[in-house]
């Protein structure tokens, strides 16, 4: 791959746009990242979900503290959005945050989209799977070094697969 740069002026060059440089390994590893969201109503997954669960997910509720069993999870393995099955988090990343919920240091990257809720008075940045939309919790800023963030998920919004197990196909 070729690389062209600029002379910006006394000598110092530059080179051109990163974007344009992007090997071909690359690129395929930006395209995976993103995740399509589907076109498909809140409403419609009603029937494939518990009614907990899509409370939850597509009414943004949020369950009682200490209530799931995926606090207590400390197996090897991939946490997926109970709704479209999209990987949302590893196993490596999930910690006992003393909340009562299940929490984890850091996403899957691409597959969580996050927006400003106003619900309290204090603002917080909430989290949807990036594929369904479903709710899933808020990310604060109070997690342990070194990111510092507490991704807190509702476990009824989550499904867990043990590393021993093929993550089931996508739904939708």
């Amino acid at each position: 791959m070729k690389r062209r740069t600029f002379l910006i002026g006394a000598g110092v060059t530059a080179l051109a746009p990163l974007a344009v440089f992007y090997s071909s390994r690359q690129a395929q590893a930006l395209t995976s990242a993103t995740v399509q969201r589907l076109k498909k109503p809140h409403t419609a997954w009603r029937n494939m979900i518990s009614l907990e669960a899509y409370k939850i997910l597509f009414e943004e509720h949020t369950e009682p503290p200490g209530s799931s069993s995926l606090n207590d999870e400390y197996r090897e393995g991939t946490y997926i959005c109970a709704a479209c099955y999209l990987p949302l988090f590893e196993s490596q990343y999930k910690y006992d945050s003393g909340t009562g919920w299940p929490s984890f240091t850091q996403p899957i990257a691409g597959h969580i989209d996050t927006k400003k809720d106003y619900k309290l008075i204090i603002p917080r940045t909430e989290y949807h799977c990036a594929r369904c939309g479903g709710h899933q919790g808020h990310v604060f800023k109070d997690g342990p070094k070194p990111r510092g963030e507490r991704w807190c998920n509702n476990g009824l919004a989550l499904k867990f697969i043990v590393h021993t197990e093929s993550l089931p196909p996508l739904r939708g």
